[in-house]
């Protein structure tokens, strides 16, 4: 049961991201939202959602798991509700925005919950592997959904549809989740000159606080907003903070109770693991926003039709999830992950080679199925990877790191391939698309590298 509870905080998380893609263009004509408002509805989300992550982790080590879990639930059904009932553009950002904050609460709770619950090894394996399904999986799912609700019910059921989960969450969570949280570790910063923490010392670390939300928030800002404001003005946004992420790195270093707690980065499987998450974010969660733009604007499908689309990718999604959790026990982490990269890379070349203007779902399919096969991989693979080695105490910080840094890929590529595209007439997704299977390629090099090689156990 806490298995499936944990299952679903992943995918209420998920499908949020991508429920509004396919009722943006119903959203438009009934709230009112102009052609350079409309994207709004994705960034008031996904702003306040990778901005409080690194605060989100920490209040779960802090405060409590199971509390920051709840907390979560409450506020994606609040702010669910206040969506559906929206009628002009500012009272449906304002829901967005608070559903971004729950966001971030909730999903690096979860994850540290699957972590903290299920000893490292073959039963987090499998745990992780549940959270995966539910979170990558719920991603292209989100687009199903909001394809079937729109075309049936219209825009606000892709809203009024989190009310029910968010409230059997938050009961369920009160019933089978454990209530305390674990003391902070009586351990030092490696870093010298930096204080050390005391037993059950539960301070907070606000400026850390302030600086980072601030700094990761103002770039994700920038990011995604800068085809909109004009490059200049985000270049200065993302300039300053950049300089607010630097003083934050500066404070974390000295700081007793650290917001993110720089000995995460002696970790070698944490480090590899950010870095790869980090280029993932940037180049394979981007694909489905081009695949949205494909069978709407090329295939000509309707809001129904693109979400059941959705099918092929959500199925190779789960499959590889399920996948990894064999790979894992036989192969090891090392191994595991150049599979899942390589399979990732080759999968999104195959899909972009398909998106030509004559195309079909058919002559999509191998490719739809191959980008969610590496996707299913590389997903579960990664999250397993960022919490191997890491004490329990810390779980909530990784979890905030780690899902920080694929929110800030995920801006910084989104970006990035739409401007490659073209902002002008009508965007090249086949070029965003091989440009993002170009871009992987990166990653294959961290799984290569000798200390992840010593630190990735055989019996992992």
């Amino acid at each position: 049961m806490r298995l499936f509870l944990l299952g679903l905080g992943a995918l209420i998380t998920a499908i949020d991201f991508t429920i509004v893609y396919v009722a943006l263009p119903q959203i438009a004509r009934d709230v009112g939202f102009s052609a350079t408002g409309l994207q709004w509805v994705v960034t008031a989300y996904a702003v306040p959602f990778g901005g409080l992550l690194l605060l989100g982790g920490r209040l779960a080590d802090l405060v409590g798991r199971r509390r920051m879990f709840v907390a979560g639930m409450i506020l994606y059904g609040v702010a669910s509700t206040l969506g559906g009932l929206s009628g002009s553009p500012g009272w449906l950002i304002l829901a967005r925005v608070l559903q971004g904050v729950g966001g971030a609460l909730l999903m690096p709770a979860t994850l540290s919950l699957v972590a903290t619950l299920f000893d490292e090894g073959p039963a987090r394996n499998r745990a992780m592997t549940v959270w995966a399904v539910c979170g990558a999986g719920g991603l292209s799912l989100g687009a199903l959904l909001g394809g079937v609700l729109t075309g049936y019910f219209g825009w606000s059921a892709v809203f009024f549809v989190n009310v029910p989960i968010a409230a059997a969450g938050a009961l369920l969570a009160l019933t089978v989740l454990p209530a305390s949280a674990p003391p902070l570790p009586a351990a030092a910063s490696p870093l010298p000159g930096s204080a050390p923490s005391l037993p059950g010392d539960r301070r907070f670390d606000l400026p850390g606080a302030l600086l980072g939300t601030l700094g990761v928030t103002g770039l994700i800002l920038a990011l995604t907003q800068g085809p909109v404001w004009g490059w200049p003005t985000s270049g200065l946004l993302a300039a300053a903070s950049l300089a607010a992420l630097g003083a934050f790195l500066l404070i974390e270093s000295r700081t007793r109770n650290p917001l993110m707690p720089l000995r995460l980065w002696s970790n070698p499987h944490t480090r590899t693991a950010a870095l790869a998450i980090l280029v993932y974010g940037m180049t394979l969660q981007s694909v489905p926003y081009f695949l949205t733009l494909y069978f709407q604007d090329v295939l000509g499908y309707a809001a129904l039709q693109s979400g059941l689309a959705f099918l092929g990718p959500t199925l190779g999604i789960t499959a590889g999830n399920l996948l990894s959790e064999r790979l894992l026990t036989r192969l090891g982490l090392r191994r595991t992950l150049l599979i899942s990269l390589v399979t990732g890379v080759a999968g999104t070349a195959l899909l972009g080679l398909s998106l030509t203007p004559d195309g079909t779902y058919l002559t999509l399919l191998a490719g739809l199925l191959g980008f969610g096969l590496g996707s299913g991989l590389s997903f579960n693979t990664l999250f397993i990877l960022a919490s191997t080695g890491v004490p329990a105490t810390d779980q909530g910080a990784a979890s905030g790191l780690s899902t920080t840094v694929l929110q800030a890929g995920s801006g910084t590529g989104l970006a990035l391939l739409i401007l490659i595209s073209g902002t002008d007439g009508t965007p090249d997704l086949r070029l965003a698309v091989l440009t993002a299977a170009l871009l992987a390629v990166t990653a294959l090099i961290l799984p290569l590298r000798r200390k992840t090689r010593e630190a990735a156990a055989p019996n992992l």
